[in-house]
């Protein structure tokens, strides 16, 4: 049975040769870019157009037509290809539609090599566009699935071979569409021009490696011995006739059931970075997922309710039981929309889930909960790792489907613990005390995971506690002696602390600027540093309240950073004068609140904060850990 997707919907492949169909209706150009492992097309080489239109593992029509084919390869790709993007854009100054949104949308399906069509897709929505991204092909863990975009240009193919990442589009925007232009431009009367021969097609250089490939890849160089780009079933002398159809007996094969999972398969030269990509792999996987769910909803609804305007419209369609007719057939066609939306979300669901659990038990201290079991074998590690994980995110579609919240280090911005109720329910449900209990409590675990996954005295702690009121939440830190000094006090305590690591910005700021770093103190500890916030505004004045707004600008690029564990509300009284210093901060809660959105369709994701099992003590086990690794506790 056909998938018919919608935008942003994904369906597995079940083939690596596949076909790929456009009816439009008009002619249009079609092309295919091939991008890297974070989705970028290194150069024009990359770039299956009619100009060159041939590269390994794809082949697309050499010329404008209202019905194309594209052949596709997936086997033959190179290792480094991770996307093959299907562009179609209209051709300038052949009579045509000037824009997508003034003609038919445009219908594309994927056939395999049998001919069993597997997934179909028509392109709505579009309106003063005049290229698109209709298709992504892209692999994930290591089996291929194809992607609805419908993604729409008004800058046309210039702005979407620029939105793929190649440097100078509107020059092969500019070849392409002008060799277009060319084929309608009637010959002189008197002597033809001799025939063109067709262009030598570009093969794509392997890519320089990046950070993103593994090491086994064998599309990069240095590998040992030359490079072939040919296809492995393309003839060189002449293009090869279309493939006969396979033998009965060769097709008679089962179909392919959904990858298993793996823990760290992902691109990445390390255990770490495949985690961490996979990581994302589902958070992005799970966004497009709900996306199109949520957006074939929309559609049903949408579609009733003009369908049931349109039978109460029709006065004739009220004699006789045709209105009551019309609006069941409308309802019925609603529900089986709906059903077939819901069978792709939970078939989707059901692999992430599974894959959850494939990964979530692998993950290493960094990236795991405190109930993992990799904490009770905990050893201070000797680099920093590439993230950290700050708590959970899920959504309402299938809320036990959590995805870790990793953020890479170093960290870019800030800490907020907000403290305040916000809009959460579960905030609600708290009393004021108890709440900022909770915040202070979730503040001190980010803490801990921050010094657990630095190297041994490569990350300092500084507590600014004013009124003493978080004592005992602080006391892990306190306790195991991790902090840089006892938490401070009072308005001069405050003032001190915010003085100490003010001069220490200024003096690494100054260092950079002027490439002075070798002059640098022999005894400034190269440490990054961290500043916790209680209780704020608590002890601060106007002077120490402009200090800690220039640390939470300047301080993350010269690694010094801020955690800040309070409510918004309780600095009321500064007016918009504090509003830079809480948009500069990642904020997070310490009960379950969905205010994260997600970079690719902006869903309300709710966030989850990191929570030790009930009575554990594996937190201060850690901590301990940490101070007697550092290199003073040596010595």
């Amino acid at each position: 049975m056909t998938a018919e997707l919608v935008r942003g919907q994904n369906h597995p492949l079940p083939d690596t040769r596949l076909e790929i169909t456009v009816s439009a209706g008009h002619p249009v150009v079609a092309g295919a870019a091939l991008g890297d492992e974070r989705g970028k097309v290194p150069g024009v080489e990359w770039v299956a157009h009619p100009v060159a239109p041939s590269l390994p593992g794809v082949d697309v029509p050499r010329q404008a037509a209202a019905d194309q084919r594209l052949a596709v390869d997936l086997a033959a790709v190179p290792d480094a290809v991770h996307r093959v993007s299907v562009l179609l854009a209209l051709p300038v100054g052949t009579g045509g539609p000037a824009s997508f949104g003034r003609a038919a949308a445009p219908y594309v399906a994927v056939t395999g090599s049998d001919g069993t069509e597997i997934a179909s897709y028509t392109i709505t929505g579009l309106d003063s566009e005049s290229a698109v991204v209709a298709l992504e092909l892209y692999r994930r863990q290591g089996a291929w699935k194809v992607r609805a975009m419908g993604q729409g240009y008004e800058g046309g193919l210039a702005a979407l071979l620029g939105d793929q990442g190649l440097e100078r589009p509107a020059d092969l925007a500019a070849s392409i569409l002008e060799t277009e232009r060319a084929r309608h431009t009637p010959a002189a009367p008197v002597q033809p021009p001799a025939p063109v021969q067709p262009p030598v097609p570009v093969q794509p250089p392997a890519p320089e490696p990046a950070p993103a490939v593994p090491h086994s890849a064998p599309a990069t160089p240095g590998t040992g011995g030359p490079i072939s780009y040919t296809h492995p079933r393309r003839r060189a002398a002449a293009p090869e006739p279309a493939p006969a159809p396979a033998p009965a007996a060769s097709t008679a094969q089962a179909p392919q059931g959904p990858s298993v999972p793996v823990a760290g398969d992902a691109a990445g030269w390390s255990m770490d970075e495949r985690l961490y990509n996979q990581v994302w792999g589902m958070f992005e996987d799970l966004a497009r997922t709900a996306a199109a769910y949520r957006s074939a909803c929309d559609f049903a609804e949408s579609r009733l309710d003009r369908e049931l305007d349109e039978t109460l419209s029709d006065y004739r369609s009220r004699v006789g039981g045709a209105n009551d007719a019309a609006r069941s057939a409308a309802r019925a066609r609603h529900d089986e929309l709906v059903e077939r939306a819901q069978e792709v979300l939970d078939r989707d669901l059901a692999q992430l889930a599974v894959e959850s659990e494939v990964v979530e038990p692998a993950l290493p201290p960094a990236y795991a909960r405190w109930d993992n079991p990799v904490w009770h074998a905990y050893r201070p590690p000797a680099e920093e790792p590439m993230a950290v994980r700050l708590g959970d995110l899920h959504l309402p579609e299938r809320t036990e489907l959590r995805i870790p919240m990793l953020v890479r280090l170093p960290m870019e911005r800030g800490l907020w613990v907000d403290s305040g109720r916000g809009r959460s329910e579960a905030a609600g449900l708290l009393d004021e005390t108890e709440l900022k209990r909770l915040a202070l409590d979730s503040a001190v675990a980010h803490t801990a995971r921050l010094l657990a996954v630095h190297p041994p005295g490569g990350f300092v702690v500084h507590v600014v506690d004013a009124a003493g009121a978080g004592a005992a939440a602080l006391a892990p830190l306190v306790d195991t002696g991790v902090l840089a000094a006892p938490p401070a006090r009072g308005a001069a305590g405050v003032s001190a602390v915010l003085e100490q690591l003010t001069e220490r910005v200024d003096l690494l700021q100054m260092a950079l600027r002027n490439g002075a770093v070798d002059a640098l103190p022999p005894g400034l500890d190269a440490a990054r540093q961290l500043l916790i916030v209680h209780d704020f505004p608590h002890g601060f004045d106007d002077r120490a309240v402009t200090r800690l707004r220039y640390l939470a600008d300047e301080g993350p690029g010269v690694g010094v950073h801020l955690l800040m564990v309070a409510d918004r509300a309780d600095a009321a009284a500064y007016g918009p004068v504090l509003d830079p210093l809480w948009r500069s901060l990642l904020r997070l809660t310490p009960v379950p609140d969905d205010h994260l959105a997600d970079p690719w369709v902006g869903h309300a994701w709710s966030y989850e904060p990191p929570l030790l099992p009930p009575g554990s003590r594996i937190l201060r086990q850690v901590l301990a850990q940490v101070a007697d690794a550092r290199p003073a506790k040596r010595s």
